[in-house]
This record gives structure tokens, C-alpha cells and sequence, in this order.
């Protein structure tokens, strides 16, 4: 079984949950999960803001395939796997968003370094530039 959950950033900078759900109605495992795209987006925003950027949207989506075909207490982690989604307004946003992105996964978010120490953690990171295309 997996188990997923999705944010995204408002226009305050703060990331929300997507697709109504709310956090008083998620089991203990989408609170891990949610709780990990929490720390990536707040951590990966500071980092893009040092850089003087901000991304036009920024989604990020954790799932976690447990070791049981159905929800139960005794579920553990058996992977996790984090997609980074983010539109910038040009290519030089793109490259500092990246980068942000990169070093948020690999070195700066202490939730997935923790998720690290219980399963592996892959990640996917897709940043698109929403300019218009110059003729």
C-alpha cells in the first residue's frame, strides 16, 4: 500500500495541503509524510529566497509504500519517494530553483534526512519556466 500526500505553496509562502484534505483527518503515516513536505518546502523556499526568487508555483508530493497491503499500526516505511514541482518566471530562476531543490533533498531538509535513516528516499525534481518564448 501507499500512502501519499501533496502541498502547495499559497500566495503568503506558506504550503497547504491539496485536494481538501486537512491535517486533523490524516492517519499518523500522511502526518510523517506531511510533515516531510512541510520541512522540504519551508527549507527549499528560504534557500530560493536567499537567492532573490520566487518560484510562480511550487508543489511538492511525498509518498511511502508501506510493508502491509493495508493501513494497519504495525506499517512500516519500506521507501519514500518526493517529487519536487516548481514553475519559475525565467531561466535563471529555474537554475537558482533547481539548485535550491538539490540542496534541500541532499543536505538541508532534516525531515528526509531522518526518512533517509528508515528507508531510501528517491526524489524527482521537475522545474518548468513559464516565460514566454522569445521570437
Amino acid at each position: 500500500m501507499t500512502e501519499k500526500v501533496n502541498v502547495q505553496m499559497n500566495r503568503a509562502g506558506r504550503f497547504e495541503p491539496r485536494g481538501g484534505a486537512d491535517t486533523a483527518s490524516m492517519n499518523p503515516k500522511e502526518l510523517l509524510l506531511y510533515a516531510a513536505a512541510q520541512c522540504a518546502g519551508q527549507t527549499a523556499a528560504a534557500i530560493m529566497q536567499r537567492e532573490r526568487m520566487k518560484p510562480c508555483n511550487f508543489e511538492i508530493s511525498v509518498s511511502g509504500d508501506l510493508s502491509t497491503e493495508t493501513l494497519r499500526t504495525e506499517s512500516t516505511f519500506t521507501c519514500f519517494h518526493v517529487v519536487y514541482n516548481v514553475a519559475c518566471a525565467s531561466e535563471e530562476d529555474c537554475a537558482k530553483a533547481s539548485h535550491a531543490l538539490e540542496l534541500t533533498h541532499d543536505k538541508y531538509c532534516g525531515l528526509v534526512q531522518m526518512l533517509s535513516r528508515i528507508a531510501p528516499v528517491s526524489r524527482e525534481i521537475a522545474v518548468v519556466n513559464t516565460a514566454p518564448v522569445k521570437a
